[in-house]
């Protein structure tokens, strides 16, 4: 049997990790094609099926299966192995693959990526946006950011970014003129709302603490979208009352397109934080990243 690209096993194990042609496709910036030929390929030398295919789903065989349990493990050592002669270069070279939530991708991680890019000339970054929680390695990332109650225990975490954060209450003018202002998160109950619904299904619910009292409610409403611009499109326009983070908000709110309303009872929570696995051989971009955001100010 002729050699077999490393490049096509390294395609074989992302697809087993994601179950999914086009999640790896996409983490991987290429086209799901580009992955499908190679399997053939990988098939074709193999002379067998490694993957169950349908329109739904995507599950590896027993071949398949098998292939896994002895090839990533083998992957991992080739990567640590780059990594380690990587070490001894001045400038560190490779990829870096990072999850992160669309509010970071947005407002937090732009000021950082362009002077770190520069620093590290030889270091590829790949970003994934989603607000869904992921398993960072079993999906092949590297590191993921995410907020205080989404870390897992055995992560260890870099605070990256502002410190601390606020969700906001707001609506247009237009629409408080017409069905008034709300003093206390129950009067939202009675008012039109626009909610946020992440990729899993789950709706976000409000959450309001004012000293010792806290609310926690879904109101009723009249739009649920999986899209901040959608929502916040919806508000200026006098569609219904908004409760997200005050960075999506802060143009309309500085223009005086929406008012912030029940301004006493604003979520404040931290920032969000730089999460990867507690290992010896740390990937060498990583490291680099990891001592780049420790000595930058975005931590304040």
């Amino acid at each position: 049997m002729s050699s077999i690209p490393l490049a096509d096993l390294d395609a074989f194990v992302a697809i087993a990790r994601v179950k999914s042609f086009r999640a790896a496709a996409k983490l991987r910036g290429v086209s799901a094609s580009t992955l499908s030929e190679a399997m053939r390929r990988l098939e074709a030398r193999l002379d067998l099926r490694l993957f169950n295919r349908t329109t739904r789903s995507v599950t590896l065989t027993d071949a398949g299966e098998r292939l896994l349990e002895r090839l990533a493990p083998a992957l991992s050592e080739v990567e640590a192995a780059i990594d380690g002669v990587n070490s001894l270069r001045d400038r560190p070279v490779g990829r870096l693959r990072l999850n992160v939530p669309g509010i970071v991708a947005r407002f937090v991680l732009p000021p950082i990526v362009t002077p770190f890019l520069k620093a590290y000339p030889g270091i590829t970054l790949e970003v994934a946006s989603n607000d869904a929680l992921v398993d960072v390695l079993a999906a092949g990332f590297d590191a993921g950011i995410r907020y205080e109650e989404a870390l897992h225990q055995d992560m260890i975490a870099v605070p990256i970014g502002p410190r601390r954060q606020r969700f906001v209450v707001a609506a247009a003018p237009s629409y408080l003129a017409e069905h008034g202002v709300p003093e206390h998160p129950r009067d939202l109950m009675q008012h039109r709302c626009i909610l946020h619904r992440f990729a899993s299904g789950r709706v976000l619910t409000w959450l309001f603490e004012r000293g010792e009292e806290r609310v926690s409610i879904t109101p009723p409403a009249c739009l649920i979208s999986e899209s901040n611009e959608v929502e916040q499109h919806a508000a200026v326009a006098g569609l219904g009352i908004v409760c997200t983070f005050e960075e999506f908000l802060a143009p309309g709110l500085a223009s005086g397109a929406l008012q912030v309303v029940m301004p006493d009872w604003i979520q404040t929570f931290s920032g969000p934080f730089l999460y990867y696995p507690s290992r010896t051989l740390m990937p060498v971009p990583l490291r680099a990243f990891v001592d780049f955001v420790k000595a930058n100010p975005w931590v304040e």
